[in-house]
């Protein structure tokens, strides 16, 4: 415990005090987020479209630029995995829970619910569906983790600074980075870290009561959803105590594994011809309007401005929220690599693989609404998977294989997250202590539970907005920090060749 920082004593009291203040006043805690959560929305919305579309145009200039051929590590370093097992850590540690829970409840949603412009139930909305759907999953959101991993693996294995999002932005503000300021910024990226996980494991925890639900008709209550979180929270300190090397390890493989097995089972079950024709040609319009959506906001539309609040606006806060943790592990699995070859592989290896998961379930859960066999739509968010599992063959299979993913995914994020607080908690230590990542592990499950018993899933929306705000700053100025040093790392190597 010698390690400790004051990063840790700082964020663990702003945490307790989030988890006790919802405990005793949990509808002044939902009232008072869902106003942060308002007013950012409705006036920081054009922010958080600019600044993720300024992250992915950054990103694609590093490709094509000759800082591409700058690597995350000495000139001689080789990577430490393959392509195959580099991809896989990428897709495990970005999406999780999420993907499960929307696979097909976004794109029903968007389909036959509320579609951002085109009539409900039209085959026009089909076609938008999917394209927001690849919108909200795709390079937006690898771009937002990239800049966080490649600002971090490239001071961390190239210039041996210490893997602390405050150490990227010496550069610019010099020594001050170690004194309060850089403890301010580590206080940041650490609680929105733990909000952003928080509402994953709250999204997940719904999603297996909502699969309790619909398979036996036991009631969805909050009682339910804190067992749940309890009982998971047990296993992934099990798994936290065996360390990074083989707990982490041995669940991503399952995850991988899982995850695999319930794509080719529903893309072989379900409407194969459709989920490939809707693959492609979605495909084409999603790149096709991709500059559209980036900077749609409806200015002269409540009800459009509304839905780009409720959706677009909240994935943009989930992944800043998620990118210190999700930045952190990215970097640590890709030394060795060139900047080009980094962000291309984190870019467009998980977005396609994204496409085709949501094609998948999506499809699925069109086709039954469309025949009218299944009304998906009306049924509440977190059922949405396991009503379209119901009306294919083996879906009780199916279903049990996406409730025991929703878990291992659950305890593989917590576990992961409770490794990166508890690095960036003892000054950047690749061995934080087990005592250090089992308080994290409680603190990430307690904000989850009091997130739940304050609102359910629009409490954890309104928090995860709220969190993700300050960090968006000091994303910008990581961005040109990153610059900086770049210019001074190629000046140098220009000079050396002289």
């Amino acid at each position: 415990m010698n390690k400790l920082t004051s990063v840790f004593w700082v964020t663990l009291a702003i945490a307790l005090f989030s988890v006790i203040w919802g405990a005793v006043a949990p509808s002044n805690l939902e009232s008072i987020t869902g106003s942060i959560q308002q007013y950012l929305s409705v006036h920081f919305g054009w922010y958080y479209l600019l600044i993720v579309t300024g992250f992915v145009v950054f990103c694609l200039y590093m490709i094509v630029s000759p800082y591409g051929k700058i690597k995350l590590g000495k000139n001689t370093d080789k990577p430490d995995y393959n392509y195959a097992t580099w991809f896989s850590m990428l897709f495990s540690a970005g999406m999780g829970i999420g993907l499960v829970f929307w696979g097909a409840a976004e794109p029903i949603y968007f389909y036959g619910t509320e579609p951002p412009t085109e009539e409900a139930g039209s085959p026009e909305a089909m076609s938008e569906a999917m394209q927001f759907v690849y919108f909200h999953w795709g390079v937006h959101a690898w771009g937002i983790y990239a800049i966080v991993a490649l600002v971090l693996a490239y001071f961390k294995f190239r210039r041996g600074a210490p893997a602390l999002i405050s150490a990227t932005l010496e550069p610019l503000f010099g020594k001050k980075m170690k004194g309060p300021w850089g403890k301010a910024v580590d206080v940041i990226a650490v609680f929105a870290t733990i909000v952003g996980v928080a509402t994953t494991l709250g999204f997940g925890a719904a999603q297996i009561n909502g699969g309790l639900t619909y398979l036996t008709g036991m009631e969805e209550s909050f009682t339910l959803q804190l067992v749940i979180i309890l009982v998971v929270t047990v296993l992934f300190m099990i798994s936290a105590y065996t360390g990074l090397s083989k707990g982490i390890k041995y669940l991503s493989n399952a995850n991988m594994a899982l995850a695999l097995i319930l794509l080719a089972m529903m893309l072989i079950i379900g409407p194969t011809l459709m989920i490939m024709n809707i693959f492609t040609d979605t495909i084409g319009s999603y790149l096709r309007n991709i500059p559209s959506m980036s900077f749609r906001l409806a200015p002269e539309s409540e009800e459009a401005r509304t839905w780009i609040n409720d959706w677009t606006v909240f994935y943009w806060a989930w992944w800043i929220a998620w990118s210190p943790f999700v930045g952190i592990f990215i970097a640590r699995v890709s030394k060795g690599r060139t900047i080009r070859e980094f962000l291309s592989g984190v870019l467009l290896v998980p977005s396609v693989v994204g496409f085709l998961w949501f094609s998948t379930f999506g499809s699925s859960a069109i086709d039954l609404q469309q025949n009218e066999t299944a009304d998906i739509a009306g049924l509440a968010t977190e059922q949405a998977l396991f009503g379209v599992f119901d009306h294919y063959p083996l879906g009780l299979i199916m279903s049990i294989i996406a409730m025991t993913l929703i878990g291992t995914f659950f305890i593989t994020s917590a576990d992961s997250a409770t490794f990166v607080l508890g690095m960036q908690t003892t000054n950047g230590s690749l061995t934080p202590p087990t005592m250090v990542k089992f308080v994290w592990g409680l603190a990430q499950s307690s904000m989850a539970a009091v997130l739940l018993y304050t609102g359910g899933l629009q409490a954890l929306q309104n928090a995860l907005i709220s969190a993700a705000f300050p960090f968006s700053f000091i994303m910008i100025l990581m961005v040109v920090s990153l610059y900086k040093a770049l210019r001074a790392d190629r000046a140098s190597a220009e000079k050396d060749s002289i």
